[in-house]
């Protein structure tokens, strides 16, 4: 077990991870497993890449540091090549191939590091015809149905930002994949790789309502289900403010309690009746529209009616609930989700900001014995 020198908090402290430089599911998987501990070491190329924003807002590069290496140049695979060699586990979102002609694929990496767990992140995954194809998000999760659930009947299907496929179905599977292959090397001192493509994660999201499909209990197209705003006690409504409430009754006591509050009493047994659920909608829309967003939280506030604000993103961290708990934290003057899970032995933190490119070459060259990376600083 390698052992991290920098101060680590999170129950992946001692664990090395060596990420190679992209943009969007690749750093955010290196992100949460730096939030969990473990020493992130990301290897940035001259001159990017990197979201469109300055390197010191981009949150997804909080609590790990950087390294510059040009793999083009004629000892850049080398310089990789020595840190995969000391590191538990690589994440990379290359397209299929392209580390291989890079020198620093799967095989090569081995070669010097038998137990390295070699994380692969893509879209298309790494064969299939499309596997070589350009992509982003929303193309992948529109072939794996998802995408095609979402949004209004008669409407074009919601875009979720890019939540859904890069982070849901892409980088939390990505971390899944790489911790369990790390226990399986620890316990045999194999490494492997792990193929995780954002169409694999996507789809398996989707598995209870495949099962529901299957069973009848769902019908395949939009705003025709419990869950996709096809039921009226389950969705948004405008209110007066031209702002939205959030309602989740399903429950047969939540749904009283909702009605009661809502103050419709009326229609107490349109639940269970389907037939009715078009003047319910209509009734509970016009109701939210009598009063403004902040009034209808007043009033369901206390209750299990299962309702609540829709906020904005800069909204959210001032709410008392998300305040309480300190589900979003300050640091270096940036606000910011703080790190998730929460563990009882091993807390986690924001230890420090988003890793500026090339900034820790030479401690990362001491702390990982690596002395001719820190060559690479002064070109």
């Amino acid at each position: 077990m390698t052992t991290a020198t920098t101060p680590g908090q999170g129950p992946l402290t001692g664990v090395r991870v060596l990420e190679l430089a992209g943009i969007g599911p690749g750093p955010f998987a290196a992100m949460l497993l730096a939030d969990l501990g473990a020493d992130v070491v990301r290897v940035d190329r001259p001159g990017g890449p990197g979201l469109a924003i300055d390197p010191a807002y981009d949150v997804t590069n909080r609590n790990k540091r950087s390294v510059v290496v040009d793999l083009k140049a004629p000892d850049g695979a080398a310089r990789v090549l020595d840190l995969a060699a000391r590191a538990d586990i690589l994440v990379e979102g290359y397209r299929p191939g392209v580390a291989e002609r890079l020198g620093v694929g799967p095989e090569a990496c081995h070669a010097r590091n038998a137990g390295l767990v070699y994380g692969r992140m893509t879209g298309w995954g790494q064969e299939g015809p499309l596997a070589r194809r350009a992509g982003h998000d929303i193309a992948y999760i529109a072939l794996t149905g998802t995408l095609g659930m979402i949004g209004d009947p008669g409407q074009p299907p919601a875009v979720p930002a890019n939540l859904l496929g890069d982070y849901a179905g892409g980088s939390l599977y990505l971390v899944v994949g790489v911790l369990a292959a790390l226990h399986h090397a620890r316990a045999t001192g194999v490494g492997q790789v792990v193929d995780a493509a954002i169409v694999d994660g996507t789809s398996h999201l989707a598995a209870m309502i495949h099962g529901m499909v299957a069973a009848g209990g769902w019908q395949d197209r939009r705003g025709a289900n419990l869950l996709d705003g096809g039921c009226p006690y389950y969705g948004t409504y405008e209110t007066a403010d031209g702002r939205y409430m959030a309602v989740g009754a399903l429950e047969p006591q939540f749904y009283d309690e909702f009605v009661r509050v809502l103050g419709i009493p009326e229609h107490a047994e349109a639940r269970k009746d389907w037939t009715r659920w078009g003047e319910l909608r209509e009734a509970v829309a016009a109701r939210f529209k009598s009063r403004t967003r902040d009034e209808w939280t007043a009033a369901f506030d206390g209750t299990d009616a299962c309702v609540a604000p829709v906020l904005s993103l800069t909204e959210a961290p001032h709410h008392p609930h998300l305040a309480a708990r300190g589900t979003f934290t300050d640091h270096g003057g940036l606000t910011q989700p703080a790190p998730a899970p929460r563990f009882s032995a091993t807390p986690t933190t924001v230890r420090s900001g988003p890793a500026q490119p090339g900034a820790d070459t030479e401690d990362v060259a001491r702390d990982w014995d690596v002395p001719d990376l820190s060559k690479d600083v002064n070109r």
